[in-house]
């Protein structure tokens, strides 16, 4: 199936059909649900043995990378496999530190509360989500991270060390957190 990621990023009805996830809800509903006793799927146990293969057989469970060689679909086909939770958000259209964040809490349909700042982000990728209960683990893409003046490199750094924090919180709590980023 070929498709373009920029429809996926600008269709969410397309990125949550072509995503499995065509129950309507977004993240933070099925991850407050969980709180409740609720849940949208069980979680599923990978095999004890090396019969299956992975596509995240060469990737540690909690890193920020660049997406180098993976492609969307087949990041997203692996976080369903694997039952974890799949963000995407396709930032190129951003420019400034305001943008980005405002693209990244919209397509990970962050609360209205969310303060659109860097410890904001952090709370909503760590604290927020852990206090609903235990969890699957998170395949993240952030696409198309602005490189221009209104986002330079600190910024970028300042924005991939975030969730370079945010993986080190689930690690500790023996929860995969991969994100896999581009530039524009």
């Amino acid at each position: 199936m070929t498709m373009s990621d920029n429809v996926l990023a600008q269709d969410a009805g397309v990125a949550n059909d072509v995503f499995g996830m065509s129950d309507n809800s977004n993240l933070f509903q099925r991850v407050m649900s969980m709180r409740e006793g609720g849940r949208d799927r069980p979680l599923r146990e990978l095999p004890s043995d090396d019969s299956t293969m992975t596509l995240f057989k060469t990737v540690r469970p909690n890193i920020v990378q660049s997406i180098r060689a993976f492609r969307v679909p087949e990041l997203a086909e692996e976080a369903a496999r694997l039952g974890h939770h799949f963000l995407y958000a396709w930032c190129a259209n951003a420019g400034s530190k305001a943008e980005v964040l405002d693209r990244i809490a919209t397509e990970f349909t962050f609360p209205k509360h969310f303060g659109k700042n860097y410890d904001a982000l952090y709370d909503c990728l760590t604290d927020l989500i852990a206090k609903a209960g235990p969890q699957p683990g998170f395949v993240i893409v952030l696409e198309g991270v602005p490189t221009g003046i209104k986002f330079d490199k600190d910024a970028r750094e300042t924005l991939l060390d975030v969730f370079r924090e945010a993986a080190e919180f689930w690690a500790e709590r023996k929860v995969a957190f991969r994100v896999f980023y581009s530039f524009a």
